[in-house]
């Protein structure tokens, strides 16, 4: 009698613990499948107490280490015609300088009127960075235009003359390339140096 009593009550027990491993394992899949830039995270030197900085800040891709190690991989992808990888390492470069200098303007505008020399180190970082990204969505722009992929070419040039302004050096061979693809029809400078309307 007490038998047949316990075998239901081994049943859901069984249920049970079934079920709290079946909740279990998708927790442990999901702590195997962390990006690994989390397990390259180094300590600060402990050999050097003064030293602040990790001791391997130049190996990490966010960073402007990082941005010209993908701006030079990109140089000799594009060197043996390979666009596609060029392409990639392009994207990447803009994407990590792109997130440098949100974070530097970040950083700016939490010590704006607390440290002038903390938000000023800042700010230049920020425009440093926004150049860099820049300078980084002009070649992938170049890049979309060596594979005939104009429609790629153009959203890209265009946020460059709004990011660096049509007057400075950069936007200037931004939108030469847009008159080139024949989005635009005005050249620009006009002939003759003057831009002023008429």
């Amino acid at each position: 009698m007490k038998i047949a009593a316990t075998a239901p009550l081994i049943g859901l027990s069984s249920l049970s613990v079934i079920a709290i491993l079946g909740l279990l394992s998708p927790v442990n899949a999901q702590v195997n499948k962390l990006p690994s830039i989390y397990s390259q995270a180094q300590p600060i030197d402990p050999n050097n107490p003064n030293n602040l900085r990790p001791a391997t800040q130049n190996d990490s891709v966010l960073s402007i280490e990082g941005g010209e190690r993908l701006m030079k991989e990109a140089e000799a992808a594009v060197s043996s015609q390979n666009y596609t990888i060029a392409a990639k390492k392009l994207q990447e470069a803009r994407q990590v300088y792109n997130q440098l200098s949100n974070f530097y303007q970040e950083l700016n505008a939490s010590f704006s009127g607390i440290d002038i020399r903390v938000s000023d180190s800042q700010r230049q970082k920020a425009l440093l960075t926004a150049q860099k990204r820049d300078e980084a969505t002009y070649q992938l722009a170049l890049v979309h235009r060596a594979q005939n992929q104009p429609e790629l070419a153009v959203p890209l040039l265009i946020q460059i003359v709004k990011s660096q302004n049509p007057t400075r050096d950069l936007g200037k061979k931004a939108y030469q390339q847009l008159f080139e693809l024949g989005f635009v029809d005005t050249p620009y400078p006009r002939q003759g140096g003057s831009t002023s309307q008429k």
